[in-house]
């Protein structure tokens, strides 16, 4: 029997919440009572694992499960852990019939349990980290990555505007704002020169691409922030919003395509493995299902896509690290995705000299 990955082992799952991240229950409890629809107490509370970014608590309670998301205590970029705008995005999509848990209650005092929160049902189902899926049979895998494309070509293409999300994102160009946004957020986290991120924030707004679309984004749509069936390869719930907006598709896309060119270390990298053997589609026959499934005929060169994804992945990670100087990053796992900030500089630098850079 195939053993799990070590991602699938530390980050799936829930623990007893630390002392830190310890919340009022007898505050959340009234508040519950008062806003969710259906609730009975008493409450049981315990801490998801994974993540790092906005602390996140089943709940188990009299009338069934829930899930908390919460900003996390103390100081905090700005711009970020937006879960009212998280919340937002999840009660517009859930009554269109998009894979999303049932929206409850978005509670935005922080007097409650010392930071703003919002309610969320509990979705059963499976969590997968690995990439290369193992211990499934290759028709498993092909169906849980056709799944995940599919998914990703609903999300592009659902009218925005009609579900009430018209103004969600700011209009312009996509690219030229989040490189913006990126590069505000690490120099504001910063704390030690690295010359491939200088390069690459001299580069990238030199080289922006042409828009042609724009959609919901997802924005770190990748296999673990989905929970698919236990047994069909069907996507239940597509979590983690945190960093959706209005703006280009292909930004999602690019960055679910990053799993091929990215070694596979027991996360969602795939790179030089068989993937024939395994069922897993090409990066080619990727590309074609959501082509046809977006109406589009075919994609631009991805050096420089997969070049911005790692920048923003290392604007991200600074900021877990400026959070662990600071003594809020929400994470056992914050340490070690630290340790791959050298690499990550390096691989945004490469893709960005296939792209053209020098």
């Amino acid at each position: 029997m195939t053993q799990p990955s070590d991602a699938q082992t530390t980050m799936v799952g829930t623990t007893d919440v630390p002392e830190k991240d310890r919340l009022d229950e007898a505050a959340l409890t009234a508040w519950m009572q008062a806003n969710v629809e259906g609730f009975e107490g008493p409450i049981r509370l315990s801490k998801f694992k994974g993540g790092q970014s906005n602390p996140t608590y089943r709940i188990d309670a009299g009338s069934g499960a829930y899930v908390l998301r919460r900003k996390p205590f103390g100081p905090l970029l700005p711009s970020a852990h937006a879960v009212d705008r998280e919340y937002r995005l999840i009660a517009a999509l859930h009554p269109a019939g998009f894979p999303v848990a049932r929206p409850y209650g978005l509670c935005t005092d922080d007097g409650v349990i010392g930071s703003m929160f919002y309610i969320m049902g509990l979705v059963e189902g499976r969590n997968l980290w690995d990439g290369s899926l193992p211990g499934m049979a290759p028709a498993e895998r092909t169906g849980i990555y056709n799944a995940m494309i599919d998914t990703l070509a609903q999300l592009h293409t659902i009218d925005h505007e009609a579900v009430g999300l018209g103004d969600y994102g700011k209009p312009g160009n996509y690219f030229e704002r989040q490189v913006g946004r990126w590069t505000k957020q690490y120099r504001a986290a910063e704390t030690e020169t690295i010359p491939e991120i200088d390069r690459l924030i001299e580069w990238l707004p030199r080289t922006l691409p042409v828009q042609d679309r724009v959609s919901i984004v997802h924005g770190d749509f990748r296999i673990d922030n989905m929970i698919f069936d236990a047994r069909e390869p069907k996507v239940h719930a597509v979590l983690d919003w945190e960093l959706s907006t209005l703006g280009d598709p292909l930004a999602d896309f690019s960055y679910l395509l990053m799993n091929w060119v990215t070694e596979p270390e027991g996360r969602s990298g795939i790179s030089g493995l068989d993937l024939d053997a395994l069922g897993i589609p090409t990066i080619e026959q990727a590309v074609a299902r959501y082509c046809a499934a977006t109406g589009r005929d075919g994609v631009p060169d991805l050096n420089w896509y997969f070049s911005y994804n790692l920048f923003r992945l290392a604007g991200i990670v600074q900021g877990i690290r400026r959070r662990i100087i600071d003594g809020t990053a929400s994470s056992a796992q914050a340490e070690k995705t630290v340790a791959r900030m050298p690499g990550l500089a390096k691989a945004a630098w490469h893709f960005a000299e296939l792209a053209g850079a020098r």
